[in-house]
């Protein structure tokens, strides 16, 4: 049986890279694929393919993201994340999205190929360097724990869905396109987000986010989002 595989990165030249792996292993056939988060939402939810690999950084939606998107349509495919970094906070963050696998960018072939075998079988990955830091820092007692910052423990995780969004920059109508939401129930999110957080307009729940690290930001766009965080 071959595996439906469906690839989602901005960088085509990474997409053509993954395709040329894939070539000669029979196993495994690419069916799709997507430049950013919120139409590979739209694609998997019409091709349900079997597997899903899957960039960590997307425009639109983000891999986190889209990966919990498609597995609330799709709970049958599987994610593989891909990545360049191998901080604790994006593989729990992708772990929790539903991710089954987190392959770093600077892995081997062999180890994208035994990712995609075990994801196949029904278990889950981490490229060796991955298990091995999180493992080394758990023996030293120091990996904190990035559930939810403590600030936002009252939020629904819908609601921080929301938010990361409103402190990208994204307005209620992207917002309500993105996540296949109603307009009124954006923007309902936003009010009642705004009375859990006491604060008063959404430039407020914007610095909220990036305070409690709920996004990441290049220098300098941190300030750009807060100030057209309001705008619809």
């Amino acid at each position: 049986m071959a595996f439906d595989v469906f690839l989602v990165d901005d960088h085509k030249i990474m997409r053509d890279g993954i395709k040329a792996i894939l070539k000669n292993h029979e196993d495994f056939k690419v069916v799709a694929e997507a430049e950013d988060g919120a139409d590979a939402v739209q694609i998997c939810r019409r091709t349900k393919p079997h597997i899903v690999i899957m960039d960590i950084h997307l425009p639109k939606l983000n891999g986190i993201e889209a990966t919990s998107e498609m597995i609330r349509h799709c709970p049958e495919t599987k994610v593989i994340i891909l990545s360049m970094f191998d901080d604790e906070n994006s593989v729990v963050s992708a772990i929790r999205s539903g991710a089954r696998a987190f392959v770093l960018k600077k892995a081997s072939d062999n180890d994208l190929l035994d990712a995609l075998r075990t994801v196949a079988r029904g278990g889950s990955y981490l490229s060796p360097q991955v298990s091995d830091r999180l493992l080394n820092r758990i023996k030293r007692g120091d990996l904190e724990d990035r559930k939810v910052p403590q600030a936002l423990e009252g939020l629904s995780p819908r609601e921080l869905q929301v938010l990361r969004l409103v402190a990208e920059g994204k307005t209620s109508k992207e917002i309500a396109v993105l996540l296949d939401l109603g307009l009124q129930t954006v923007r309902s999110y936003r009010k009642t987000m705004m009375k859990k957080l006491s604060v008063s307009n959404v430039a407020g729940l914007t610095q909220l986010a990036l305070a409690a690290g709920l996004t990441r930001f290049a220098n300098g766009n941190a300030s750009a989002a807060a100030a057209g965080a309001g705008e619809d």
